[in-house]
């Protein structure tokens, strides 16, 4: 028995570690891992802006279109939502159509697996993005929204220019956990052929049979992007500190390792 639990151990070749760690091939796809989890946390972040905005000001159709969109796109498994964008919609579409003024043609609705990931990551995230902004709209006193119509502002500007400004403090942290999350919950995407860094390494070792070697080439880089942000999340949040509370670069890998319970705030539920 205990032979056998050691077996795999004796098999690992850590030569191909070093082989497949730096190979073009591998790299490629890591850098379309971070490169789509860019976009998408981007697209995502937008999202949530609007969808928060809308229904914290209780804006007609588009907060009850937004309370629609936060329900059903956190109610349900984003590989769900993947094979939705990727499957479902082309060929679900109708040939060319309109709507109004606007025309659409069938062609459109062709998702490549990049045009689906980054959909399907997207949407999804602005669902999470929503609330997170919407926590941190809360956050300020309802007294300074009063206020500022009070100057003659309208409430979208009240918004933009006095209560968003001072709800980034509240947001950037779970902001910065969303994109972690992003980077990881990207690798999904491998299941409708995009060719990111989990798809590239399992073609590697459905040729070559290393299975073990190459998911741990695969973990390294995903540790590396996401100890790399943790650093520069907790740089971020450094300098959002009151300057006392900011402390030197021991205090910010500190903060990296095990961040402060009172910067977890605003999600809570996460996948």
């Amino acid at each position: 028995m205990i032979d056998a639990l050691h077996l795999p151990l004796l098999d690992f070749d850590l030569g191909v570690v070093r082989e497949y760690l730096f190979k073009d091939i591998i790299v490629r796809g890591a850098l379309r891992t971070l490169w789509i989890s860019v976009l998408a946390q981007a697209i995502g972040v937008a999202l949530g802006i609007l969808a928060a905005v809308s229904r914290n000001l209780r804006i007609p159709v588009a907060s009850w279109i937004a309370s629609l969109y936060v329900w059903f796109f956190r109610g349900t498994p984003l590989l769900l939502q993947l094979f939705f964008w990727f499957f479902v919609v082309p060929q679900n579409v109708p040939g060319d159509f309109g709507l109004g003024p606007f025309q659409f043609r069938h062609d459109w609705f062709l998702f490549s697996p990049f045009q689906a990931a980054l959909i399907g990551l997207a949407v999804n995230e602005g669902a999470y993005m929503a609330e997170i902004v919407r926590a941190g709209i809360e956050s300020i006193e309802s007294g300074q929204m009063d206020a500022s119509k009070a100057l003659g502002m309208t409430n979208l500007q009240a918004m933009r220019l006095v209560i968003l400004p001072q709800a980034v403090r509240v947001v950037v942290p779970p902001t910065g956990n969303e994109f972690i999350s992003m980077l990881k919950n990207s690798s999904l995407a491998s299941v409708i052929s995009y060719n990111e860094l989990l798809f590239v390494t399992k073609g590697e070792y459905t040729r070559n049979l290393k299975v073990i070697e190459l998911v741990t080439v695969a973990g390294m880089w995903y540790l590396f992007f996401t100890s790399v942000f943790s650093v520069l999340q907790a740089e971020l949040e450094a300098r959002l500190r009151p300057e006392q509370e900011r402390g030197g670069l021991l205090a910010i890998l500190g903060r990296a390792i095990n961040p402060p319970g009172d910067w977890h705030g605003a999600t809570g539920d996460r996948r």
